[in-house]
C-alpha cells in the first residue's frame, strides 16, 4: 500500500496528468474508506483530500466525476554510486564541482547559492 510521503503519479482515464505526495491517511467514517490528503505536485502546490478505498490507493482503477483515475506509487530508481565515482569529489574537498576551463585543464569551483540569491536581490528595483 502507498503510505504517507510517498509519491504517487495520478492517472485520468489512462493518462498521467500529475505527480502528488502523500501527506496523511486517516480512516474516514465509512467502514472500509480512507481520507487521503495530497500535495499536488505543481504549481500552484495544492493540497486535496480524496476518499479512498485501500484498494484504490493501491493502484486499482476508480472514477472520479465520470473519469476513471488510478494511482501508482513511483518507485525511485536506485543507482549505487561510489563517492570516488562522482566527478570532481574527493575525500578532502567533497563540495567542489569538476569543470573545465578553455584549455581543457580542470577547475574546482564552489558555488554559493547564498551568495547567488544575495546578488540577485541586489539586481532587483
Amino acid at each position: 500500500m502507498a503510505e504517507i510521503k510517498d509519491i504517487v503519479l495520478i492517472y485520468m482515464e489512462n493518462n498521467p496528468v500529475s505527480f502528488a505526495r502523500i501527506e496523511n491517511i486517516i480512516p474516514d467514517h465509512k467502514k472500509d474508506w480512507y481520507q487521503i490528503t495530497l500535495l499536488m505536485l505543481q504549481i500552484p502546490l495544492q493540497v486535496v483530500t480524496w476518499i479512498l478505498r485501500a484498494e484504490y490507493i493501491n493502484g486499482d482503477v476508480f472514477s472520479m466525476n465520470g473519469k476513471p483515475m488510478r494511482l501508482e506509487k513511483v518507485k525511485t530508481p536506485v543507482v549505487p554510486l561510489e563517492q570516488d565515482d562522482l566527478p570532481g569529489t574527493s575525500p578532502e574537498n567533497e563540495h567542489n564541482i569538476e569543470s573545465k576551463d578553455s584549455s581543457g585543464n580542470n577547475q574546482n569551483k564552489i558555488i554559493s547559492f547564498s551568495k547567488l540569491k544575495k546578488h540577485k536581490n541586489d539586481q532587483e528595483p
